[in-house]
């Protein structure tokens, strides 16, 4: 069957983003949503581009777009997979635009006029060149707007945040002339949840990655534990309105018995 011309597409997609919406309310929602904004070189290389980087800033105009979506449908925190610690690893004029867009991105939504309270997770050392100095500058300007919550987890990696995590709550309790051995005696759970490089993060309720992947690739593992899964077969920078409503659709229509 041939696809319906774009003029006759669109109104009908709006009818069916009316419906998807109205059939959410009363739903139960997730608070906290993780993304893996993953495909951005795939959709360039699909849409002809021979520049990838043109797939990561349309990758980055989509998050601004994203994280309004989420607002308006009373979501409190989104976490963003934005970069791993093992893309550090990727030769450097490849890392290099892609980080250029990021802290482009992070620019963008952190200005002013944003409801957004932005903060940027990960292994910031590791970060080339001013990124870091850059990104913890434009984000600290957000420190008590009130709004939606959002982590950019830039060189991040879910077991380098758990090894963190304990070094911190070590660190922490033998400054304040603690015994580690104490500590060692009594280590549970709230340790490391209270450590994480995101405080209000120890808890997830719904993760989604587009591209078709489906795998976690280390993000958020600790807090995902509960967490309900959404796999989305377009590339981040084609994800749709619809494709979000549909992901939530999915979730309210899922029973979480947390092991019960």
């Amino acid at each position: 069957m041939k696809l319906l011309p774009l003029f006759l597409r669109r109104p009908i997609e709006a009818v069916y983003e009316r419906r998807l919406a109205a059939g959410l309310v009363g739903l139960p929602r997730p608070q906290h949503v993780g993304i893996m904004v993953d495909g951005n070189r795939r959709w360039a290389r699909k849409a002809g581009h021979t520049d990838v980087r043109e797939g990561y800033r349309a990758g980055g105009a989509k998050v601004t777009t994203f994280l309004g979506w989420c607002t308006a449908a009373g979501i409190e925190h989104v976490t963003l997979f934005m970069l791993s610690d093992d893309n550090l690893g990727r030769p450097a004029e490849e890392l290099g635009p892609l980080i250029e867009v990021i802290e482009e991105t992070v620019r963008d939504i952190t200005a002013e006029g944003r409801d957004w309270e932005v903060r940027a997770i990960g292994s910031m050392d590791m970060l080339p060149g001013t990124s870091a100095r850059v990104l913890k500058e434009a984000t600290a300007a957000t420190t008590g707007r009130g709004g939606l919550k959002v982590d950019v987890a830039v060189g991040y990696g879910g077991r380098r945040e758990i090894v963190d995590a304990v070094k911190s709550a070590f660190e922490e309790h033998i400054a304040a002339g603690g015994d580690p051995a104490e500590l060692v005696a009594r280590f549970g759970i709230d340790d490391i949840s209270r450590h994480l490089y995101s405080p209000v993060a120890d808890h997830t309720d719904f993760i989604i990655r587009t591209s078709g992947e489906q795998r976690l690739s280390g993000f958020l593992l600790w807090q995902s534990a509960y967490a309900e899964m959404h796999w989305v077969d377009c590339y981040w920078p084609a994800f749709r309105h619809v494709d979000f409503l549909r992901a939530l659709r999915s979730y309210a229509n899922r029973e979480r018995r947390f092991g019960k």
